[in-house]
């Protein structure tokens, strides 16, 4: 059996196996009051959003009335404020640091995870517990010492600062999820491309790679949305050059009170990035949560 061959036989005998229980009595279909409790659940989750952008097409008056008016005007007035105080920056800074970011911990977690799982190493188990301790610590504590280690290496207000402290961040995270998704990739595939003669770049580019994309790709955005969603550090560690989106929103909480339409209109467009990469991997992001969960 060849590499290819192998890769294409695993995804056969999944759905071969699928066809298998449903014909023998596969789990129980949701009787319609829990899939009438699921669109509850659904909706309550999703009120606040549709909420905040319901907020962002109306006037500040409108927005603060008590209780708020559903039946308002609807303005593009705050977008239009918005786009004038120029928003851009804050969103390049917060691509750059989330995608680079993102970009290092796959680099890093894949051969990592790869190590502990596929070809495993002496004492792995110590190895994941390392991992997962690093975040033991919360981040409020670690941030004095992160401070002054930056402005003593001269890197305040650099956006690189971010990147790496979001590299660190995630890197626990991601290696613990791709070493579960790698867990699943079938030894024969392997042994298939050994005989083959393929090296570790080919074994992880050409044969483990497309197998573990949907778990890649879960993986890539969760680590992209910490990075994007991250606050504490941004906040403190940067000023006017490498400030990102969140810091932004705050500064529509002023003294002179809370412009609730205009952060509405503000937290929406920050949160399209997030919502458009959801929306594009969510095939592969469904099959990379879900892996592994069918036995």
């Amino acid at each position: 059996m060849t590499a290819h061959a192998a890769v294409a036989a695993p995804r056969t005998g999944l759905r071969k196996f699928l066809r298998h229980k449903d014909d023998h009595g596969g789990p129980p279909r949701l009787t319609p009051g829990w899939t009438f409790a699921a669109w509850l659940a659904t909706l309550a989750f999703f009120a606040p959003v549709a909420w905040m952008v319901l907020t962002s097409f109306h006037q500040e008056a409108d927005a603060a009335t008590n209780p708020p008016s559903l039946l308002a005007p609807f303005t593009l007035d705050q977008y239009e404020l918005l786009l004038g105080r120029d928003i851009t920056p804050y969103l390049l800074n917060s691509a750059m640091a989330s995608v680079i970011s993102t970009l290092l911990v796959l680099a890093l977690a894949v051969p990592a995870a790869y190590a502990l799982s596929i070809k495993p190493v002496e004492k792995w188990t110590d190895v994941m517990f390392f991992f997962l301790s690093t975040k033991f610590l919360p981040a409020i504590a670690a941030l004095l010492p992160v401070y002054l280690i930056v402005k003593d290496a001269g890197m305040l207000d650099n956006v690189w600062t971010l990147i790496i402290l979001y590299t660190a961040m995630n890197l626990p995270i991601a290696v613990w999820m791709m070493r579960s998704f790698l867990a699943e990739v079938p030894k024969e595939i392997l042994e298939a491309a050994e005989v083959d003669g393929a090296g570790l770049p080919t074994v992880l580019l050409r044969i483990v790679g497309p197998v573990a994309m949907p778990g890649l790709a879960a993986t890539a955005l969760i680590c992209f949305i910490f990075s994007w969603n991250e606050f504490l550090f941004a906040v403190n560690l940067t000023a006017t050059n490498a400030s990102t989106a969140p810091v932004f929103l705050v500064g529509f909480i002023t003294n002179e009170g809370l412009f609730l339409a205009r952060l509405c209109a503000a937290a929406t467009l920050v949160s399209l990035p997030v919502l458009i990469a959801g929306w594009a991997a969510q095939d592969k992001l469904v099959r990379g949560l879900s892996l592994g969960a069918v036995k």
